[in-house]
């Protein structure tokens, strides 16, 4: 029986965590190794923090990851455009460092950062998404009803990259070629609590950042960083909808894939999701189809879906469906115009054969490996994406305004404005104090602390509390003449 749409069922805090790759070229030809040039990137951060890992204004968290990558991960966000906006602030925050960085080193120096998720040696760094889910929702029944989803979601929201084989590699058979997917190679296992050691698509660490008896969270690794709005959407939008559906009971595929770790390979190179999958119980399934059943059920689910107060518009996650229904559509007749400024894979795959075309070289050419990586250069007015979308060939979701908006801004309707009101203020008088995502810590004169254990909740009167105190020892603050 289908419970209820209304209320929790549709209530959600979601997260980005992205990783970022980073190089440098020095006059005349010389280079700075990545280690070195993490550090001085974080060196301004390091100076006023006393640490590499810090929480923003926006109540983001910025820090320096193992293997010299950026990361920032948003704050909590109650809808897909919020969630977009604050996951490009972290874009800007990350560049503001490139750019300092470029200042320092002089005339000629140029530091890249690029939001993929594999470097020209074949290692690879994620883009987690986390979704806040109801405690008594088993993993187990969301392992199989998202595992086939998200094995098959490369289809529709994958970043596409030129494959080519290292030697040793497991995907080494498939030579070169093109992938809709950067991550499908770089993933082992279906539902683990490892990250790094046997990447899993879905991560089970129970580290909820909340109320542990109330809330979980779903933490996802399998999928591509995303540089076309659109395709971001799409990608945390078809999520949002599936969970939303788990939980309700609403009737979903019930398929289980014979190996999920060959199928989310194989269908990573067929570009129009035609790949027969086996199935357990003997019988088959493409990826397109797959898919089809999700979309199908998506579309059943808005009508008669009942929105809980905040969230994700009705009207917006109308827009995610009918972008999923021709993106499905473009898969099935092999035509990709009517979606080809939106979906990165597609508006890549587009390019680069242009440019095979043009210039009349093998898709294996380093002229056509470093179009695929220019793609991913977030410095406005220099990559390659930035240049698409002022030339009108990417079509936007959100407006640079609401992403400034969110650079130095919280979301207003979630934990985070509490967050990011306390560290604001602490700032101001001087404070000296330890934030994570669950705690606000004054740490002086006496240790005051207070635990946000919902993260639905903007106003807090204890967090009040913390404020009046900072302020009644704002001359205990001040720096001793």
């Amino acid at each position: 029986m289908i419970e209820s749409a209304a209320g929790a069922l549709t209530r959600r805090i979601m997260g980005v965590e992205t990783e970022y790759g980073i190089s440098c070229t020095l006059p005349e030809g010389g280079r700075m190794i990545p280690d070195e040039l993490a550090r001085q990137m974080f060196r301004p951060v390091v100076e006023e923090h006393a640490s590499s890992n810090i929480f923003t204004s926006s109540a983001a968290r910025l820090y320096l990851d193992v293997g010299s990558h950026p990361e920032w991960a948003t704050a909590e966000c109650r809808s897909i455009t919020q969630l977009l906006n604050h996951e490009r602030a972290g874009d800007r925050a990350i560049d503001e460092l490139a750019v300092r960085v470029e200042r320092e080193l002089g005339p000629g120096a140029r530091v890249y950062v690029f939001k993929n998720n594999v470097d020209s040696i074949g290692n690879s760094y994620g883009c987690h998404e986390n979704y806040l889910v109801r405690r008594e929702l088993s993993l187990k029944k969301l392992g199989l009803a998202l595992v086939p989803f998200l094995i098959t979601r490369q289809l529709i929201a994958g970043a596409g990259k030129i494959y080519r084989p290292f030697p040793g590699s497991p995907s080494e058979r498939y030579g070169t070629g093109f992938c809709v997917s950067q991550r499908a190679d770089h993933v082992w296992e279906g539902v683990s609590s490892a990250t790094t050691r046997s990447r899993p698509m879905i991560n089970t660490r129970d580290e909820p950042h909340a109320d542990s008896e109330r809330f979980r969270r779903l933490h996802v690794i399998v999928g591509d960083s995303s540089m076309a709005e659109p395709t971001f959407a799409l990608k945390i939008g078809s999520v949002l909808l599936v969970l939303e559906m788990i939980e309700a009971g609403f009737p979903l595929p019930e398929v289980e894939l014979a190996n999920d770790i060959s199928a989310i390979r194989d269908i990573a190179r067929d570009t129009r999701g035609r790949t027969e999958i086996p199935l357990t119980d003997g019988g088959t399934i493409t990826a397109l189809e797959l898919q089809e059943r999700y979309c199908s059920a998506a579309e059943k689910w808005l009508e008669i879906r009942d929105p809980a107060e905040g969230g994700t518009p009705p009207e917006e996650l109308t827009r995610i469906v009918d972008l999923w229904r021709r993106m499905l559509t473009a898969l099935d007749s092999g035509d990709f115009r009517a979606v080809d400024t939106e979906i990165d894979w597609v508006i890549k795959h587009k390019l680069i054969s242009r440019y095979r075309e043009r210039l009349g070289i093998e898709l294996g050419d380093p002229k056509l490996a470093q179009i695929d990586l220019t793609y991913h250069d977030i410095r406005p007015g220099r990559g390659l994406y930035s240049t698409l979308v002022d030339r009108g060939l990417i079509a936007r979701w959100t407006t640079d305004d609401a992403i400034a908006a969110a650079v130095g801004t919280p979301p207003q309707d979630t934990r985070a404005a509490l967050r990011g009101r306390f560290l604001d203020h602490a700032r101001t008088v001087g404070a000296p104090v330890t934030v994570d995502w669950m705690r606000l810590r004054v740490n002086r004169p006496e240790p005051q602390v207070v635990q946000l254990g919902d993260p639905f909740a903007a106003t807090d009167p204890r967090v009040d509390e913390l404020i009046a105190y900072m302020d009644a020892h704002a001359t205990d603050y001040r720096p001793t003449p």
